[in-house]
């Protein structure tokens, strides 16, 4: 058996299609998640002449439900800025970002990601950790209850493509156990792999903590531990390009703020 863990569906093929999707992903316009000043045409009674800041944020898929919740709770605090969000995995908005998508900011699932986006961000900050777990049908019906259990083919098996950091860190771990898994397939987000055990089309995946608990009424999570698991990190930076940088510096430093923490470890993050 080979020293790393052989995660061994064709790669070719995966890497062109995750830059496909990567360069399809910015071409879509990103006029829906906001950008630039806009005026206030409510037609209140400053007669349309108040301003409002629009900012777009490129974040991990991972971060998906509790960005929605850091976003209302950041404008609640600050009325004079909207943040929409643009979310995937975190190599598809590394590829965004050096095609020149319009953005504000970035927060990806790991630091590998942002370190190679050196020249295009301000000084990273770390806001969050996370760890992976086993997804499994709701009820374990397969039994599925550590990682020497995705080998030897009796279960179907979906992991995010090495590309992922999501996919990253389960090779790293399978590596460190010397564990062979043949996956049915590998995903371009961990949210694609966690929807393929939602579907009964896997029978397990490795996925984040907190992305099972977003899909506790229709997956079960297998814990991992500690000593054999990986530890995500998940960085946030402005981007150079950014048209409102000192409203862009101002979100990302929030973001390390007793506030955001607080919503950040209800959805299951650690701190960092």
């Amino acid at each position: 058996m080979a020293s790393s863990a052989a995660i061994r569906p064709t790669r070719s093929p995966r890497r062109r299609a995750l830059a496909a999707l990567a360069t399809a992903a910015v071409l879509i316009p990103l006029a829906a998640c906001g950008g630039g000043r806009e005026e206030d045409g409510g037609g209140g009674a400053s007669g349309g002449s108040e301003q409002q800041t629009r900012l777009t944020v490129l974040a991990a898929a991972s971060l998906t439900d509790v960005f929605e919740q850091v976003g209302k709770a950041y404008e609640k605090g600050h009325p004079g800025v909207r943040i929409g969000f643009s979310f995937a995995g975190s190599q598809e908005l590394a590829a965004q970002v050096r095609q020149g998508a319009p953005a504000d900011a970035l927060v990806t699932a790991d630091t590998r990601t942002m370190d190679g986006l050196a020249g295009e961000t301000g000084q990273p900050a770390v806001i969050a950790r996370n760890r992976l777990v086993i997804a499994v049908e709701e009820g374990n019906p397969k039994k599925a209850g550590a990682l020497e259990d995705l080998t030897g083919g009796r279960l179907k098996v979906v992991l995010a493509a090495e590309e992922v950091p999501a996919g990253r860190y389960a090779e790293q771990i399978l590596d460190a156990r010397k564990l062979t898994v043949e996956p049915v397939s590998q995903e371009v987000s961990v949210r694609a792999v966690l929807s393929k055990v939602e579907l009964g089309e896997a029978d397990a995946g490795l996925v984040y903590q907190t992305d099972a608990e977003t899909a506790a009424d229709k997956v079960d999570a297998v814990g991992i531990p500690d000593a054999q698991n990986a530890v995500a990190s998940y960085p946030a930076a402005t981007l150079k390009g950014s048209e409102h940088a000192k409203e862009a510096a101002r979100f990302v430093k929030w973001l390390s703020s007793d506030e955001a923490r607080e919503l950040l470890r209800k959805a299951g993050f650690q701190e960092p």
